[in-house]
């Protein structure tokens, strides 16, 4: 079982306590410094000046990075492969 954490993230100047899984803190504070960076970017390189209206950025940013990912491996269909030479390994057997 799982040893519960209590862990405090701070993103765009707030902090949020958090109770996580020992195996997930490592991820939720990299992802923390991600989104700070992120933030950081568009405040220097873009007039906004409100941290709802930045936060919506980073949120656009990191799902159209997931769904980028989803689109070139869809193209790239090496999943498709995958399943391909499994099923062709059953069908040869069952031949």
């Amino acid at each position: 079982m799982d040893e519960k954490l209590k862990i405090k993230l701070s993103i765009a100047d707030r902090v949020y306590p958090l109770t996580v899984d020992l195996s997930q803190e490592e991820g939720l504070r990299s992802a923390s410094k991600k989104i700070d960076n992120m933030i950081k970017q568009f405040e220097e390189n873009y007039a906004v000046r409100d941290k709802q209206d930045v936060l919506a950025m980073c949120a656009l940013q990191f799902a159209s990075q997931v769904e980028q990912k989803k689109v070139d491996n869809l193209i790239d269909g090496s999943e498709s492969i995958t399943r391909l030479k499994k099923l062709s390994v059953l069908i040869d057997r069952y031949l």
